[in-house]
């Protein structure tokens, strides 16, 4: 058996190099990371390709895809995955309409016919979504 006086001799030896150096180390770290919440990476005009024209038929196609991703018809572009958050669907139709009432009278032929199908899509597609849960039930 060991003595235990013994182990009231023994002394710990702490490392201060050791925790200057993690310390140094996560402050680093801490450092670059704000850098780069300040700083997003800026891409380039040819790596991000030219910018289609800022046009209403444009507005309104994008918010159908969103829509769309919403709905999970599409896969999220950033994902890659299809999820369904019909609150979030929801909100993007009710943008749509609200574009379509403050726009009226202001649009092509052409735009509205884009507007009127992306709204009559997008409908029909969430009313499908929010009675689909009921209908597997009573299956």
């Amino acid at each position: 058996m060991s003595n235990p006086n013994d182990s009231q001799d023994k002394k710990i030896i702490i490392d201060e190099d050791w925790k200057s150096q993690v310390e140094a180390e996560k402050e680093e770290l801490q450092r670059k990371q704000r850098s780069q919440a300040a700083d997003p990476p800026k891409a380039t005009a040819a790596e991000s390709g030219p910018l289609p024209a800022p046009t209403f038929t444009f507005l309104i196609t994008t918010l159908g895809l969103q829509t769309m991703a919403a709905l999970g018809q599409i896969p999220n572009p950033l994902s890659g995955k299809t999820k369904v958050a019909l609150a979030q669907a929801k909100h993007l139709i009710d943008m749509l309409q609200m574009l379509e009432e403050k726009t009226q009278g202001n649009r092509t032929t052409e735009e509205s016919a884009v507007l009127d199908d992306l709204l009559h899509e997008a409908r029909m597609t969430y009313v499908a979504r929010v009675q689909q849960p009921a209908e597997s039930g009573s299956k």
